[in-house]
């Protein structure tokens, strides 16, 4: 697992952004400054991030995988090496991880943060079973969903095998409907849902989209 602190700064801008200096600029207030880095915010940030991180990978051999762009692959004759870009994360997969973090470093002059074995990352715990096999399974992010729950509501949760009760017609309810700051609570939480069912936990997908259903206008229970 691979992480760069400052991908924006490693790479150009090609908009024409300029800001008029505020007070926090010191003797410089009142100037206007040119923005030349690829700064977070900035429309095309990400894109000039990935275009000569793409070309880095090219250059190494690897290309994108068909079904996902993110995912570059190299073959190496009796295996395939794989690196999943997300931003600024690095996941790879190699016999010898640490031939592509060395040329990642000296001949690119990448700046990685953190290097070592993937054990969190995008929501996921990853981990080696009894037999040696490499699993995931979306525990801390469960378990923070869990105690935003009980954090807001004063309660852990109750068991239910379906969000809706037996009988019950949420579209023809006339309960109040929440306020503005509850509602804000309730779509965070059903989103935090909707990224369950994302990283592996399909079991959910039914609960999650129940509930997904009534993010624009739910209702006191």
């Amino acid at each position: 697992m691979l992480e760069m602190p400052t991908k924006y700064l490693e790479t150009h801008t090609r908009e024409k952004v300029y800001i008029v200096a505020g007070a926090e600029f010191g003797d410089q207030e009142g100037h206007v400054l040119i923005i030349s880095k690829a700064l977070y915010g900035l429309h095309s940030s990400h894109l000039q991030w990935s275009e000569p991180l793409a070309d880095v990978l090219c250059s190494m051999g690897f290309f994108p995988s068909k079904a996902e762009k993110d995912i570059w692959i190299r073959d190496e004759g009796d295996h395939y090496e794989h690196v999943a870009a997300h931003v600024d994360d690095l996941m790879i997969a190699s016999r010898i991880p640490e031939v592509i973090v060395t040329a990642l470093v000296n001949e690119f002059n990448f700046k990685l943060k953190v290097i070592g074995p993937t054990e969190f990352h995008l929501g996921c715990d990853f981990y080696h079973d009894e037999q040696g096999v490499l699993c995931y399974a979306p525990k801390k992010h469960i378990k923070k969903i869990l105690d935003n729950y009980s954090r807001v509501s004063g309660t852990w949760p109750k068991v239910a095998h379906s969000p809706p009760i037996n009988g019950d017609h949420s579209e023809s309810d006339t309960s109040e409907l929440l306020n503005e700051e509850d509602q804000k609570i309730y779509q965070s939480l059903t989103g935090a849902l909707q990224w369950v069912i994302q990283i592996g936990c399909f079991d959910t997908t039914a609960a999650a989209m129940t509930l997904s259903r009534f993010q624009a206008m739910p209702k006191v229970i």
